[in-house]
């Protein structure tokens, strides 16, 4: 009986492993003709993952928006979001930028998003760790340079938050809405 057992929730196990992975984390998932289907992507035409930030992008320098771009978006996106953060902060993951309800069928951002709390698109941005809306880019404290995470987030609906919301209130709003996520990570010191 104990053999049986151990068999059934081995087969149990095995068979739960072997089905598709859920893209609600940005894992693959499985198109049904055993292919995977893409991941969102996110890149930038400015930098590459794991580059260093050029000075444009900072609070030491002009204090702009990279532009970003995405692809591989998955089937029933409503929207995306997006969080800047750096996690390496002193006192904890600092946000250098909140951004959502971009329409489904936006595919980039281009450099320089006006700082206001709705744009021309229809999006929304939220406040930063600055307490200001849109983009604040990294003024990390001298030293070793600091990690900032770009996170996209594709969405299965339209979240209708005000302007104006923390990094924390939308994660709560996106909880259970992630179809898919990206990220990319750059560097910047002082």
């Amino acid at each position: 009986m104990k053999q049986f057992f151990i068999l059934t929730m081995m087969i149990f196990l095995f068979a739960r492993c072997g089905g598709s992975r859920s893209t609600a984390t940005g894992q693959q998932g499985s198109n049904g003709a055993g292919a995977p289907k893409p991941r969102l992507t996110l890149s930038s035409p400015v930098f590459d993952s794991g580059q260093m930030l050029s000075r444009k992008y900072t609070g030491d320098g002009d204090d702009v928006s990279p532009a970003l771009k995405w692809d591989n978006v998955p089937a029933g996106t409503k929207s995306f979001a997006l969080i800047c953060s750096d996690p390496d902060a002193p006192l904890g993951t600092f946000v250098h930028w909140v951004i959502y309800d971009l329409p489904a069928d936006v595919r980039e951002l281009a450099e320089g998003i006006p700082k206001t709390g709705v744009l021309e698109n229809g999006a929304h941005q939220g406040v930063n760790g600055f307490r200001n809306i849109g983009y604040n880019g990294p003024k990390p404290p001298p030293g070793k340079p600091h990690r900032y995470f770009f996170r996209l987030y594709a969405l299965d609906t339209v979240l209708g938050l005000e302007p104006g919301v923390s990094a924390g209130k939308l994660q709560g709003a996106m909880a259970g809405h992630i179809l898919a996520e990206a990220e990319l990570m750059v560097m910047y010191g002082r």
